[in-house]
């Protein structure tokens, strides 16, 4: 009782010092609910809940209005609140390492959304709600059960799409119309080398793409018609760096 009333005291003054500060981090604390974050609702630009037992979020997390970056990696959430597309501020959600399986459809609306990581998770579906969001610079799905790539992915506005370990076999011949998609990573999936589009390689902004771990050699890749197209822009992206 007495190390409940202890850890109750730490997370009263945390909440003091997020105030102030603008940002809660209360990792690594054995939480197996939030709790009451009313008093920061109007002030919290960082909340970071990772590495704790939650399984739940309550709807109320969504009033804090002013959220920009938000972490809730290393639990045991099943879902995200219905309606978290009110966090209309917010800029990176990582939710690694959970137990989701889809997405609630108002994660559409985060329009400010710029990086979300979603890997180590129970996702069977490219999450298709958060194609259209406008500023995604980062979609990480790695280590999921994704099995396929849908025709929604052409509206999809990423700069950098992470599929790594999942279960993907097909992938749309759309895939090569993502308007800024420049890194695709596919390492360790299920794929032929038919399953790859043309266009991904001929006609698409992609100039890293990583393919090592499916189900045929580098040296099959390098003789696949359209691949050297994809090394004009692999070694153009090189020079600039350099």
């Amino acid at each position: 009782m007495g190390q409940s009333a202890s850890s109750n005291g730490k997370v009263k003054q945390h909440l003091e010092t997020a105030s102030k500060t603008g940002a809660l981090v209360l990792t690594d604390r054995k939480l197996t609910e939030v709790p009451d974050l009313g008093a920061v609702a109007g002030s919290l630009r960082t909340l970071d809940l990772s590495n704790n037992k939650l399984t739940a979020l309550p709807p109320t997390i969504t009033n804090i209005s002013t959220l920009k970056n938000f972490q809730l990696n290393n639990n045991k959430i099943s879902s995200l609140p219905a309606d978290i597309g009110r966090l209309g501020k917010l800029e990176t959600l990582s939710v690694q390492h959970n137990c989701l399986t889809a997405l609630p459809p108002s994660i559409a609306q985060l329009n400010h959304l710029k990086t979300l990581v979603l890997s180590g998770n129970g996702l069977e579906q490219l999450p298709v709600e958060v194609c259209g969001l406008p500023h995604l610079d980062l979609l990480d799905l790695s280590c999921n059960r994704i099995t396929a790539v849908p025709d929604a992915v052409a509206t999809l506005n990423a700069l950098e799409l992470n599929l790594n370990q999942n279960q993907i076999s097909s992938i749309s011949d759309k895939m090569g119309e993502c308007p800024r998609l420049k890194t695709l990573r596919l390492e360790e999936n299920c794929l032929q080398l038919s399953a790859l589009p043309l266009g991904l390689l001929t006609d698409s902004q992609v100039s890293l793409l990583c393919l090592t771990g499916n189900l045929f050699s580098s040296k099959q890749l390098e003789e696949t018609e359209g691949y050297d197209k994809y090394m004009e822009r692999y070694t153009a992206t090189k020079k600039k760096m350099f």
